[in-house]
């Protein structure tokens, strides 16, 4: 297993994490003999980075993960967790919901410590509750190590938050389809890595899109390659080719793909993509988006619509269906959503919407086409 210093620390993790977001499961609850099991195989082939969170699993992740990290387990690991700032109320919550992880994840400190999914507006909120003066105090409590925060929102907040305090992490939705949303690629070189703060990366496969319902002009690219890999693989490998990105996180369920991503890793060095290899993941990148068949940005100028229509919604399932060739389980959902009263049939064609849409979406037009080719 590839190993990476943290910059500024001195914590020396795997490069590939384990995020325990999506543990085996039965039914509605953790299989926790499977996830122990889990964990603990993934220790002990040399993954030492362990990410959980909060909310995870409905809130049971950290009560496993803790089961897990005992016998000595705990002392061999990067420990991660995130203050769920959607339940900071009052400054004290912060240090509450803290004492409350800690004693699920049975031990005293975490190594990391994040504000959980920050957008400019959830970070003023804990920011004006005093959430730097409580990161400060806790460290000097030893309750954690090092602060840090994961983000969801564009490159102008990622600026914004990451020049605001002295992290020393921030973890960031990366991967080739995200080059240029969220953070960006650019944005982590120039705001994390200039400034010496080691990135994380989460959804590095999209949530799973990356790695299943290939179509097949992306697998045409793939077959073109000299060298056979997996789109998982290739996947990671953008990843893991790029300094900024010190550990990259994936949501392991089974044995089968902890033991492929640990092959995978086993080569997970900077700078090993030739540029005939990133070239190809440019193209790769390049026709999964024009696979997409409105390119809505989700920024809801266009609502409230009168009518009640689900614009964005509509929108941005159809893109990501048709991008990953799940166009059947669309016509499902926006089933559901003329069922509601949230489909296209609503729409009166007053174009308050298209006034709005700063992509100049012909928005009334897509929704009639929409609803001829989905509606049952």
């Amino acid at each position: 297993m590839q190993m990476i210093t943290f910059p500024g620390t001195d914590i020396t993790a795997s490069r590939l994490g384990m995020g325990c977001m999506r543990l085996p499961v039965d039914g509605d609850k953790i299989d926790r003999p499977a996830a122990i099991k889990l964990i603990r195989d993934a220790i002990d082939n040399g993954v030492t980075y362990i990410d959980t969170a909060y909310g995870y699993h409905n809130r049971e992740s950290e009560i496993v993960v803790g089961e897990a990290l005992k016998d000595g387990y705990r002392e061999r690991v990067t420990l991660v967790t995130k203050l769920p700032v959607w339940l900071v109320e009052k400054p004290e919550d912060m240090e509450k919901l803290l004492d409350e992880q800690l004693e699920k994840l049975q031990t005293d400190h975490v190594d990391f410590y994040l504000l959980h999914a920050l957008s400019w507006g959830s970070y003023e909120k804990v920011r004006n509750m005093g959430a730097r003066e409580f990161l400060d105090r806790m460290i000097e409590k030893g309750k954690i190590r090092y602060p840090a925060f994961s983000f969801h929102d564009d490159a102008e907040a990622f600026r914004k938050i990451i020049t605001d305090y002295p992290w020393k992490m921030a973890q960031v939705q990366m991967n080739v389809l995200d080059e240029f949303n969220q953070a960006t690629l650019e944005g982590c070189y120039k705001y994390a890595e200039e400034r010496g703060i080691g990135l994380v990366v989460m959804e590095p496969l999209r949530g799973g899109a990356l790695a299943r319902n290939i179509p097949d002009e992306i697998q045409s690219l793939y077959d073109q390659a000299a060298e056979k890999r997996t789109p998982v693989e290739w996947a990671f490998r953008w990843l893991y080719d790029k300094t900024p990105f010190m550990t990259i996180l994936s949501g392991m369920s089974n044995t089968e793909q902890l033991m492929d991503n640990i092959r995978i890793f086993s080569g997970a060095e900077f700078g090993v993509m030739t540029q005939d290899e990133k070239d190809m993941m440019t193209k790769v990148r390049e026709t999964y988006e024009a696979r997409v068949r409105v390119g809505c940005t989700g920024c809801e100028y266009c609502m409230p619509c009168p009518k009640g229509v689900k614009i964005p919604n509509i929108f941005r399932s159809l893109d990501n269906a048709a991008m990953f060739n799940t166009l059947d389980g669309f016509k499902k959902r926006y089933a559901a959503m003329v069922e509601k009263g949230e489909g296209a049939n609503q729409c009166v064609k007053c174009g308050l919407c298209e006034k709005a849409c700063p992509q100049h979406i012909q928005i009334r037009q897509k929704l009639a086409e929409i609803h001829e080719e989905f509606a049952e």
